[in-house]
């Protein structure tokens, strides 16, 4: 098993980062790591994901809204490599969150990926993360300043 955290400060509401989250067909115009998403939100619902090249259909594990979004994949049969992918939000205030974005692998492969998932896996979800947070941010600076 390998786990992967990240985390980052977002100055904007959690109703505000959670709709982003959730607006899956924005994806493609802001999120450098998961170019598309097609499906329910929903627990129990498969989803189309894309993201750098790669397309899976993992399965919706948990929905909280305003808290926590995961899903799990896998890759061919279950064992081989599969991942189990979370976004959650902890609220700091009413104006703050903190986004906790990662993933558990787990399966026979995994030790062959490793380097790769602490690399360029890393990478992108930091990407991701610093895109929504300039997405949130954004987005909070313009309803702020419209009357």
């Amino acid at each position: 098993m390998h786990r992967l955290d990240t985390r980052i400060q977002i100055d904007a509401t959690p109703e505000r980062v959670w709709s982003i989250l959730l607006d899956f067909a924005g994806y493609s115009r802001w999120n450098p790591f998961i170019r598309s998403i097609e499906g329910r939100a929903a627990v129990g619902e498969s989803l189309s994901v894309s993201l750098q090249g790669m397309n899976f259909h993992p399965r919706v594990l948990a929905l909280e809204p305003r808290r926590e979004l995961r899903w799990k994949g896998k890759l061919l049969m279950p064992g081989l490599f599969d991942g189990e992918h979370f976004f959650a939000l902890e609220p700091e205030g009413d104006r703050r969150v903190i986004f906790h974005h990662g993933e558990v692998f787990s399966g026979l492969l995994v030790p062959f990926f490793r380097k790769s998932l602490d690399g360029a896996t890393r990478q992108g979800f930091v990407a991701m993360n610093e895109a929504l947070k300039r997405e949130a941010e954004d987005a909070t600076r313009a309803a702020r300043a419209s009357p």
